[in-house]
């Protein structure tokens, strides 16, 4: 009962915090942090088994003849993402407790927020995956009341409604592709499915089955074409936006791919449709980002830039890619968590997002100016920042495809330009806010904010320096070892670039930011 009891503690008891504050008067924030903290503890409990290479499975018949079954799964893949979800929910658990205003409703907030958390942690904790598809839609559902959470501002609604529009009919399209791809393997139970990729990709409805899957995880992840919805949630408030945007809702679908990937990667149509659609994605949102001058728009774009990033990363069909794939989703959570902290920072202490107005703020929030920097430098990669060794695995793999014969430094060319347009807006972010002249026509004289505001995207900015000591391989699943996922011979041997030439890139960005900078 362990993992069903880690989903139920936010899930169902999501009213809680409001009845015990209005109960016994306790503090939503304090009470909905102690019930994070409970879960928590509950996924460390066994995450030591986990990581001796164990996959705990359990599983209680519920309606058989459909083949839905209360079916709960946690393995390597599945505890790197619930401790996200349950380590940065808690941060922005408090984090938010200073952000509010008075006039905000925490009962609501707690109480939404609780319940998106329990939907997420159901869609990374189901082994079986219609349990998965019902958790998925419930996630679109809980995040269109958080992104609406001011629900007077007309922004805030529309917002919302285009996300729940736009992840709601990608959810369609996933619950039809699952029920093809169970049909096809005669089980909706993750071990089985995960067990029969061969099966799966010889099948005539392979093409039907992952058109629908990436529909699915493309509207959930804000890829190109459905992006645009991710932008507008940025009326929700900061803590929404650092929690389900840097770490979470959008997560889902990069989840998703990583979880079929076993069963689905290793075809002509998984390289185009997956890796053409993460590139097209970095590409169009990273240029774009260069010129929002709002601070959350411009995070929204970079995020729907990494979140393009991630996906090329699992489209290349290389296991290294994979492992890859999900260093950089470790790396994005941690320091795109702390840019929107920062963000949010600089909104409650300026009155203000927008860039065009802020500048010099370094003068007055010199300990937000230094570790936002920090955070955005490991956004572009700097080294010895989490970013920087992600980045590189990224660029060394562009290097490795093979479906593109003769074409094959199309990639790699691309990748580079996309990370010349990163480095640009992280720069420009630091830049523009916190150095220049003295801020003119502010709406509030800008300080830095209390205490217990700053701790919590403290300890997310801590986390950005050092991971590039992170190994090993992912736990997908039982066909995940080095070689299982079918590749096409190379046309043509070519060297793998070295440590010296991934250098030499990081460079070449360098030189390139300094002369834009220059002129």
């Amino acid at each position: 009962m362990l993992l069903p009891t880690v989903i139920l503690i936010p899930l169902a008891l999501a009213w809680l915090p409001a009845a015990l504050n209005r109960g016994f008067g306790w503090d939503p924030a304090r009470t909905t942090a102690a019930m994070v903290a409970v879960s928590l503890a509950l996924v460390l409990s066994r995450a030591g088994e986990v990581l001796r290479g164990a996959t705990l499975v359990e599983s209680w018949p519920w309606m058989p003849a459909i083949g839905l079954n209360a079916s709960f799964r946690l393995d390597g893949f599945g505890l790197l993402f619930a401790l996200l979800i349950l380590v940065i929910g808690l941060l922005v658990v408090l984090y938010a407790r200073y952000y509010l205003s008075p006039a905000d409703s925490k009962e609501r907030f707690y109480g939404l927020l609780l319940l998106f958390m329990g939907a997420m942690l159901g869609v990374v904790l189901s082994e079986n995956l219609l349990l998965l598809a019902t958790f998925w839609e419930l996630t679109s559902i809980s995040s269109f009341l958080l992104i609406g959470f001011w629900r007077r501002e007309p922004d805030a609604r529309r917002g919302a409604r285009l996300a729940l529009m736009i992840t709601g009919a990608g959810g369609l399209a996933l619950l039809a592709g699952i029920l093809l791809l169970g049909h096809v393997v005669g089980s909706f139970e993750l071990t089985r499915v995960l067990a029969a990729g061969e099966l799966v990709r010889a099948h005539p409805l392979y093409g039907t089955i992952l058109a629908l899957v990436l529909l699915g995880a493309f509207t959930k992840s804000a890829q190109f074409p459905f992006h645009f919805w991710l932008p507008h949630a940025m009326s929700a408030p900061t803590p929404v936006s650092a929690y389900l945007h840097s770490a979470t809702m959008v997560k889902a679908g990069v989840f998703l791919i990583a979880r079929l990937f076993p069963v689905l990667a290793g075809t002509h149509e998984w390289f185009f449709a997956v890796a053409g659609v993460g590139l097209a994605t970095q590409l169009f949102a990273s240029y774009v980002a260069l010129f929002r001058h709002d601070l959350k728009g411009l995070l929204a774009y970079s995020t729907v830039s990494h979140l393009g990033l991630i996906t090329l990363l699992f489209g290349l069909g290389t296991p290294m890619g994979a492992i890859a794939g999900v260093f950089h989703i470790i790396n994005h959570a941690v320091f795109k968590a702390s840019l929107f902290m920062a963000a949010g920072i600089i909104d409650h202490e300026t009155g203000t997002r927008d860039m065009r107005r802020l500048s010099g703020l370094a003068r007055y929030l010199p300990w937000t100016a230094a570790l936002a920097t920090i955070a955005a430098g490991a956004m572009a990669g700097v080294p010895l920042l989490n970013g920087f060794l992600s980045k590189e695995m990224y660029f060394a793999e562009t290097f490795e495809v093979e479906w593109l014969g003769g074409w094959f430094w199309l990639l790699p060319l691309a990748a580079t330009l996309a990370g010349l347009f990163t480095v640009a807006y992280s720069t420009r972010f630091v830049h523009d806010v916190f150095f220049g002249p003295e801020p003119q026509g502010l709406p509030m004289t800008p300080h830095e904010p209390p205490r217990w505001m700053k701790v919590r995207k403290d300890w997310c900015f801590a986390s950005t320096p050092g991971t590039e000591r992170f190994s090993g391989t992912p736990n997908f699943g039982p066909t995940s070892k080095r070689g299982a996922i079918p590749r096409p011979a190379s046309p043509r041997p070519r060297p793998r670039p070295t440590a010296s030439a991934c250098s030499h890139s990081s460079t070449a960005r360098v030189w390139w930011l300094w002369t834009w900078r220059a002129n």
